[in-house]
């Protein structure tokens, strides 16, 4: 179950309840969940329940209401309210699996859909001249990500976007078209870029562009070592810590497509990709020495390994291969949707 999917479960168990006359208040256009910010607080929070109770009830009242109803959702192992109203969501093991299971089977377009089915999107189309490198470079991959989620460009005012202070033929000759498009891209539209060769170019782990390429070729290094060792992935059961910061951005990426093409700010993505990245490196060492490049340090030692040794591989090694491998699809749809390459090694 993505977020998405459980936002409407939760909106359509609003209007339930107000249609059986159980809550009498105005039913939300719109619910959003989120990840919740510490662990053991399952895997979403939502403020419904509080946003509701602004009009009319008590928060905790309406909580546990839509509480009893939640609860038998199929999908939904658990669900616990927080004062001062918060519905804290436990998914079902079952849950995650399907999730990897989805991603895996769109592989890069995963998250691209209909979100945005019927919505139309005034981006500038006409093409700037070197000193609006910027502009021109952000509404090109608007029109991308908003043909992503089924939504209709229409001609109007394009983003509004701090110009950079390099032209774009200086960009690519100082850093090369991947570089000069994560700067431009990266920045909210009211920054200005970082343009900087020592930062943008570094291949070290203060570089986010980096990051995330570097955990792109990781995964594909790691799917190299298995078919060598003759492991298959197969998503399975997950239930490390690691897991779950990891599967929950991978939920969160259809929603952080359509928020980035709604908003018509590509650097959503950029950000959504980064902490994807920086969520991995500690998961991957869950992976253990069977995978590791003994010629290579470890990037990050943020988790014990799993296995080392002779040990042989297990359905543990199997199911966190496969949400490794679904890490990498994320990382390559999502450079691809920004026009940047997503090397396999690096």
């Amino acid at each position: 179950m993505t977020p998405a999917q459980l936002s409407r479960t939760v909106l359509h168990t609003v209007r339930r309840a107000v249609e059986d006359d159980e809550l009498c208040v105005a039913v939300p256009e719109r619910v959003t969940v989120r990840t919740p910010p510490r662990p053991g607080c399952g895997d979403y929070a939502t403020n419904v329940a509080l946003q509701l109770a602004r009009a009319r009830g008590d928060a905790l009242v309406i909580a546990e209401v839509l509480r009893r109803r939640l609860v038998r959702t199929p999908g939904i192992a658990r669900v616990d309210v927080a004062a001062p109203g918060f519905l804290n969501i436990t998914l079902e093991a079952a849950s995650h699996t399907q999730l990897v299971q989805a991603v895996l089977s769109q592989g890069p377009d995963y998250g691209r859909g209909d979100a945005l089915a019927g919505v139309r999107v005034p981006v500038g189309t006409r093409v700037g001249t070197s000193d609006e490198v910027r502009a021109a470079l952000v509404a090109h991959v608007v029109r991308g990500l908003v043909a992503a989620c089924g939504g209709v460009v229409v001609a109007g005012d394009g983003p509004v976007v701090r110009p950079s202070p390099l032209s774009g033929r200086d960009l690519l000759t100082r850093l090369g078209p991947d570089a000069a498009r994560w700067a431009l891209l990266r920045p909210a539209a009211h920054d200005l870029p970082d343009t900087a060769p020592a930062r943008l170019l570094s291949q070290r782990e203060d570089n986010p562009l980096f990051r995330v390429r570097y955990a792109h070729a990781r995964v594909r290094g790691l799917m190299r070592n298995a078919r060598r060792l003759g492991i298959t992935s197969a998503p399975g059961v997950y239930d490390h810590p690691a897991e779950a910061a990891l599967l929950a951005l991978l939920a969160d990426h259809p929603r952080t497509l359509e928020a980035a093409a709604r908003h018509r700010a590509p650097d959503r993505l950029a950000r959504h990709l980064v902490a994807t990245a920086d969520a991995f490196f500690p998961f991957q060492d869950l992976l253990g020495d069977l995978f590791r490049d003994p010629a290579r340090d470890r990037f990050h030692d943020g988790c014990p390994p799993l296995s080392s040794g002779e040990r042989k591989p297990s359905a543990v090694h199997r199911s966190r291969l496969a949400l490794a491998e679904a890490v990498g699809a994320v990382l390559a749809g999502g450079l691809h949707l920004l026009g940047i390459s997503a090397p396999r090694h690096l």
